[in-house]
């Protein structure tokens, strides 16, 4: 097997690895920012060409096929000829890394062309385009240098798709490889710490760490030892050469305390968007359409979620959380998600499967529900476990055994059953029959708007359905709360943004939801609820929440109504 060999003292094989410069995980191979919003980022990191640059060392840690690097050449080309500086000495200034040699020769082609167009001459060209372009991942290499600008468009790729033995690696290395991280926030985090005194990170990437649970630590570690410069929303924009499904931001970080942070957001990225966009920072008078600018004097702290509407959507958000108390604080409530089975066409089964009855436990599905109602389509999930959490013994259940050894090899090749080969016919997630019995609000993953179903007592959720339970609430009253505006509100605030307006409602966003105390409702304005959620009158619904939550109005923002 081929052994990458890195400046860090452990040789990987390649392929541990299954990245490349990515922004979206299904975009396989290299996504191509944009030129000129490449010289925005530069712009953002203080990598001008009015600078000495040579005094300016610029670190690219994923370079592909060497966008950022065309430009960052060319500036450098022009800073060193403004003050005389022979090229050939400049041989410390770029440090730029790939893990696939082909991106790495790529872009030194585009390196020493671009030298070679200036009046290099191509034996010196040659020479700093090796030196330059490093193969090797930048997560392990060694590196005692400090950098004034570090900039790129790092991989994105979810941890888990990357061999055990090096996601062990990196997670001992990088405090923001956290839960289900993608593998950006090492990168942000490992640019951050080579930072010189006065450098400056500038990325485009996608913006889930700024909301999500897994981006926790590195937005703490960014709020305790840097400061955030300025933040680019591009979710209704295209940076990239080709389509990609993650929305993408720009951001400028740096060494020191906080102070006012200029939050932008562009229509387009256009090349002329851009310009606009460099103008209204330098001047923020200037009024340009498409872009819009906005102040923000104090920023979050801890591991916050960024929450990047508008002040005035903050001032509100952060009114309702002064006055009301998430769902499960009173401690008798809970937010879950149903069960994965790690294959549910051998997992999930109708009635008519040869399985004892008490291993089969009714089990609901998105697509069970409609306009609210919960349609029982007779599907089972096997339950594999004693209620003590155990697995059940196999030679107590003959049928089921048969079952499962007929399948086995779909069985075990899931990743559970190769993980844990002594328990390879448990599903992912344990399955609990007793929460069958509990009433239940059903929430959909992703959808447009909340669509809340009751569920009475009768099925299991599946996993791509959240769940509230609760021995405080009547069930119809959380349910039209959680289908009002004012709980959408909460989860378009901190929730990740999808392609069409769509919206994930996933626990993590689900408890961040504040409702009021169930005792501290007119028992009137209750029943009016009950019934509203019971008629599914949204409408009414929402003017009824206004007064639960005693607010007069809530500030207009974008959703898609699938609430039926």
């Amino acid at each position: 097997m081929t052994q990458l060999k890195l400046n860090w003292p452990i040789a990987v094989p390649r392929d541990a690895y299954d990245y490349g410069t990515r922004t979206s995980g299904e975009t396989h191979g290299v996504v191509l920012t944009k030129p000129h919003v490449v010289d925005l980022i530069l712009d953002l990191a203080g990598y001008t060409s009015d600078r000495d640059l040579a005094s300016v060392p610029l670190l690219e840690p994923a370079c592909g096929h060497g966008a950022f690097l065309q430009a960052a050449v060319g500036r450098l080309v022009r800073s060193a000829r403004r003050r005389r500086r022979k090229l050939s000495k400049l041989t410390e200034v770029i440090v730029a890394y790939d893990i696939d040699p082909a991106h790495v020769a790529a872009s030194r082609k585009v390196v020493r062309d671009t030298l070679i167009a200036s009046g290099c001459a191509a034996d010196i060209a040659e020479s700093l385009a090796s030196t330059w372009v490093r193969e090797g991942d930048f997560l392990l290499a060694s590196q005692g240098a400090r950098f004034g600008a570090v900039v790129g468009n790092p991989p994105y790729v979810r941890i888990e798709q990357i061999a055990p033995r090096l996601q062990c690696e990196y997670r001992d290395r990088f405090a923001s490889i956290y839960d289900r991280a993608d593998l950006y926030v090492a990168f942000i985090e490992h640019g951050l710490n080579l930072l010189g005194p006065d450098g400056v990170l500038s990325f485009v990437c996608a913006d889930r760490w700024t909301l999500n649970k897994y981006g926790a630590p590195l937005r703490n570690l960014i709020t305790k030892r840097f400061q955030v410069r300025a933040y680019v929303d591009l979710h209704s924009a295209s940076p990239f050469e080709s389509e990609v499904i993650a929305y993408p931001a720009i951001f400028a970080l740096t060494q020191g305390a906080q102070k006012t942070v200029a939050v932008a957001k562009l229509d387009t990225a256009s090349e002329r968007e851009c310009a606009d966009l460099r103008d209204v920072l330098k001047d923020p008078s200037l009024v340009r359409a498409g872009v819009a600018v906005t102040p923000y004097d104090t920023w979050f702290s801890g591991d916050e979620p960024w929450t990047l509407t508008s002040p005035g959507h903050l001032k509100i958000l952060r009114d309702l959380e002064a006055r009301f108390q998430t769902i499960e604080a009173d401690g008798r409530s809970r937010i879950g998600i149903g069960v994965a089975t790690g294959n549910d066409k051998i997992y999930i089964v109708d009635e008519n499967v040869d399985i004892e009855p008490d291993r089969l436990v009714p089990l609901v599905m998105r697509e069970d529900i409609d306009q609210g109602r919960v349609r029982d389509a007779r599907r089972f999930v096997i339950n594999a476990f004693q209620p003590s959490g155990a697995l059940v013994d196999l030679r107590d259940y003959p049928r089921l055994a048969r079952y499962l050894l007929a399948h086995e090899g779909g069985i075990r090749a899931r990743h559970v059953s190769k993980a844990n080969p002594k328990a390879w016919f448990r599903t992912i997630d344990r399955v609990y029959p007793e929460l069958v019995s509990q009433p239940k609000l059903l929430i959909p993953d992703i959808a447009g708007a909340n669509q809340v179903a009751l569920d009475s007592g009768r099925f299991h959720p599946h996993h791509n359905l959240y769940f509230a339970t609760s021995e405080t609430w009547d069930m119809e009253v959380l349910g039209a709360l959680l289908s009002s505006r004012v709980a959408l509100f909460f989860i378009w605030s901190y929730a990740v943004k999808m392609r069409g307006g769509y919206l994930r409602f996933q626990a993590q966003y689900l408890r961040r939801i504040r409702v009021p105390q169930p005792t501290s409702m007119p028992a009137r304005l209750s029943r009016s609820l009950a019934t509203a959620f019971r008629n599914r009158d949204f409408a009414k619904i929402d003017a009824l929440a206004l007064k639960a939550y005693s607010l007069a109005e809530l500030p207009a923002f974008p959703f898609v109504d699938t609430r039926r």
